[in-house]
């Protein structure tokens, strides 16, 4: 069969046997529901399709979102053949015999949709074969893709889209569809006599977290849970047992993962413990790593808490021992303290922007030698090099505190740590200006 036969299969036998999702998928833009800021009146994306606009485009969003919705909309709205290609079961072969298919098919004058799901799963030379194509127009290129397109396509290839950012539905949209598949007769559920109360409803929307192929497949099984009981609504206990268990949309490996331990690491340099609790139980119930939130709950105590409140160290490192030996869900409760302590904490960032400062100077400064004075002397050839000459044993002197320059002649007076006034901390600028009053005494005298 050529890439290219689009005879059309029994819209019926289809619609009996696919999933709700896929029976409620909207075949026009009026029926489309969410992405108001692209597809409004005026908005970029309406016009571009209104327009009949030949550029190539990246849907970018979460699950869920209609981003193959919108790709067979934008075929159908101007007449093109479309072909769905999928990133995980092609190569470089499969993309080659479909661009010659797609030249033959302009030659007839007749125009080529290629749609690409999770485009970002093809590496650079698999992405790169598009080029040629998309750049003479023998294709329009429209990929999907849940991660950031900056990261994840090439600069090329990019540069040859236009990138548009779609976003998770309201749970008033979610409820809207839900709606409407327990009234369509056709392709709903219409026919089931099963209804929904408006908490079943609320429950399913707001456990989908925003993707609508989630919840209306929540609703099936919900629908036939029912049906099967004999039952004839749809409750909120009936939703909570069909959705068994909420699917947190977060990827290890991808910009879920980077947002959220962010957005724990700030709401912890903020003093905010609720924030800092919500946002670390997000990571853990999605099923992250409890070691990596272990080791960025540590890397805090060191980078925002600092000497400001020193045995914060302690509890982390003891948190991430307790996770280590008890394991999920247990050890959950070990990093749940930390991280409140760690939020209520007094704050200081002194050593690690000193840190910093002497990475810095280390880089943009001639690595001169240790100072003589500085050196041990184990040799007698390094005493008569004068190696430990005029060196200062602070215990044998007056305040223990020697007015001795112990960095390199071109740092010498460099200041790197400069202590707050929080907590701990108070305490050691009081004994710097100690130490900086006892050196200034011995010159002076």
């Amino acid at each position: 069969m050529s890439l290219f036969d689009t005879s059309p299969v029994s819209m019926g036998a289809v619609l009996k046997t696919a999933p709700l999702a896929e029976r409620m998928r909207p075949r026009a833009l009026e029926e489309y529901v969410g992405q108001e800021h692209l597809l409004g009146a005026g908005k970029p994306l309406r016009l571009a399709i209104e327009g009949d606009d030949p550029t190539s485009m990246i849907f970018w969003g979460p699950p869920g979102t209609g981003k193959t919705t919108l790709a067979k909309i934008v075929a159908q709205r101007t007449e093109a053949s479309f072909i769905e290609f999928s990133a995980v079961l092609s190569g470089i072969k499969e993309i080659k015999q479909v661009m010659i298919e797609a030249e033959k098919a302009a030659g007839f004058g007749s125009r080529t949709i290629l749609f690409v799901d999770e485009i970002h799963r093809f590496n650079k030379a698999q992405q790169d074969a598009f080029l040629p194509y998309v750049e003479r127009g023998t294709i329009r290129l429209i990929g999907a893709t849940t991660e950031n397109p900056s990261f994840e396509i090439n600069a090329a290839l990019l540069s040859r889209c236009r990138v548009y950012t779609l976003v998770g539905l309201s749970e008033a949209q979610v409820v809207g569809l839900l709606e409407r598949a327990l009234e369509d007769t056709e392709r709903g559920l219409g026919e089931s006599g099963v209804s929904a109360d408006d908490q079943g409803l609320a429950t399913i929307a707001a456990y989908a977290s925003g993707d609508a192929r989630n919840a209306l497949n929540a609703l099936d099984v919900a629908a036939r849970l029912a049906i099967g009981r004999g039952e004839a609504t749809i409750t909120k206990a009936l939703a909570s047992e069909a959705m068994q268990r909420r699917m947190l949309l977060y990827d290890k490996k991808g910009e879920q993962h980077y947002d959220v331990i962010s957005a724990l690491h700030k709401s912890v340099r903020n003093s905010d413990p609720d924030a800092a609790l919500y946002w670390l139980g997000r990571m853990l119930e999605a099923g992250e790593d409890p070691m990596y939130c272990a080791r960025r709950v540590v890397r805090m105590a060191v980078e925002d808490i600092g000497l400001a409140a020193p045995e914060a160290l302690n509890l982390c490192l003891s948190a991430r021992d307790a996770m280590h030996f008890l394991g999920q869900p247990e050890g959950g409760l070990a990093l749940a303290q930390a991280v409140v302590y760690l939020a209520l904490a007094p704050k200081s960032n002194a050593v690690y922007t000193a840190y910093a400062a002497v990475q810095a100077d280390i880089q943009k400064t001639a690595a001169e030698p240790v100072p003589l004075h500085l050196r041990n002397a184990p040799t007698k050839l390094m005493k008569e090099l004068d190696y430990g000459k005029e060196y200062q044993y602070a215990h044998d002197v007056e305040g223990r505190v020697a007015d001795m320059e112990c960095l390199p002649a071109s740092l010498k007076g460099r200041r790197y740590y400069m202590p707050t006034g929080e907590g701990r901390e108070k305490q050691l600028a009081a004994r710097m200006e100690d130490i900086a009053r006892v050196k200034e005494g011995k010159r002076s005298g």
